[in-house]
């Protein structure tokens, strides 16, 4: 059942444009590989994914973790770069000193590429998400990348960065935000369709998106898929509709290494695709913008008045309490959580999970186990080399 699926979801790929993806002078790869090669002994020798992406990181997979501020924390980071992907640490709302805590501590696990995220946003009661001073440490500490995400960086930002050798990405969420990126100075892009999970502004599907921005913007520059992501079958036809690789979210969050919750890990193995929803009420801390999250009892009960309700002071006892910037020196216990909070819930956090904002792409529908890092990334490569083994072979 599970492989009628992969190959209705794929009947639109054609084995031209998989030959692309593969090398054949085809928008998302600059050195392919070669088609699975049958040997004498039965064994079947899958083709590698030499991308665009590892080539220019120097890494194995066409995959990047997705860089999930509260959740891509080092351990998880670090999980994935050591798979041989690329990790991306979730920054936001971690101040400066915190930050570079956190580099810290992934260099101390790996020594492999990695990549932060800065979240381009300010919060009425935490600041703005980001300032100079994350960005002169992430350029005094030469990371491999550095990823923005709900905004375009200043000139001056990505002045630093490039002077420091950084290579810049920017999560775009329609083909205008495409364009506004690389004139800003973007090494790659993240596409986000519609079904992305958390902060969200694109109303396009991904496959739709991923065309026309690559159309627009030509097959030189590196894009990157985001939404709706969790199986090689899901890698495989992100390639072919232009994508250099993948990035990955909600599938990582359901990961050993990932700093959620368990409760949130156990809705996401038991949810369909149904059961997310893109709202404007969670969110006191960055009030009235798009976040898909797992239906609960207190979406259901509110989101026909989301846009009255998100533009009011938060009312009631707080929903929980959390724990801000865990594993470092500026811990800090206690915090509370009001009512819709956008915090996502952590392994340090208590309360009534039924009224909590917990992130989740379209991708649940694929997602039935926790497992590590490691073999997340290794089981959707090998399915997406098997699938383009036999379409190819």
């Amino acid at each position: 059942m599970q492989d009628r699926k992969i190959e209705g979801s794929l009947e639109t790929v054609t084995r031209r444009r998989l030959l692309q993806v593969m090398g054949a002078g085809g928008a998302a790869v600059a050195l392919g590989a070669r088609p699975g090669i049958a040997h004498d002994d039965g064994h079947h020798e899958e083709p590698e994914l030499r991308t665009r992406l590892t080539k220019r990181f120097g890494i194995e997979h066409p995959f990047v973790g997705a860089g999930m501020g509260f959740v891509a924390l080092p351990e998880l980071v670090a999980a994935v770069s050591e798979a041989g992907a690329l990790g991306v640490l979730g920054v936001a709302p971690e101040p400066p000193p915190v930050f570079a805590e956190r580099i810290s501590q992934i260099r101390a696990l790996t020594r492999r590429p990695f990549g932060v995220d800065f979240f381009l946003a300010t919060s009425p009661t935490l600041g703005p998400t980001t300032v100079e001073a994350h960005i002169d440490i992430a350029a005094s500490s030469k990371v491999d990348l550095v990823v923005f995400h709900f905004g375009i960086p200043t000139a001056a930002w990505v002045s630093t960065l490039k002077a420091a050798g950084i290579q810049i990405w920017i999560q775009v969420p329609s083909l205008q935000q495409a364009q506004a990126a690389l004139a800003a100075g973007a090494d790659g892009l993240v596409v986000q369709g519609r079904e992305a999970g958390g902060h969200n502004h694109s109303t396009t599907p991904l496959h739709d998106l991923l065309r026309e921005v690559r159309h627009a913007v030509g097959e030189e520059v590196l894009l990157l898929a985001a939404g709706g992501i969790a199986t090689g079958a899901d890698v495989v036809t992100a390639l072919a509709h232009g994508a250099d690789g993948v990035w990955v979210g909600t599938r990582l969050v359901a990961s050993t290494e990932a700093y959620a919750n368990p409760e949130w890990k156990r809705r996401l193995t038991r949810s369909r695709r149904q059961d997310t929803v893109i709202t404007t009420l969670f969110g006191p801390e960055l009030p009235c913008q798009p976040y898909r999250v797992l239906r609960n009892p207190a979406v259901d009960a509110s989101i026909g008045q989301q846009d009255q309700i998100c533009a009011l002071p938060p009312t009631g006892a707080p929903i929980g309490t959390t724990v801000l910037f865990p594993g470092t020196s500026f811990e800090t216990p206690g915090v509370p959580m009001p009512t819709f909070s956008a915090l996502p819930p952590t392994p340090d956090t208590t309360g009534n999970f039924d009224a909590m904002g917990m992130p989740a792409g379209e991708s649940v529908q694929h997602i039935r186990d926790i497992k590590p890092a490691a073999q997340i990334v290794a089981d959707m490569m090998h399915e997406a080399r098997s699938i383009i083994g036999r379409r190819l072979g």
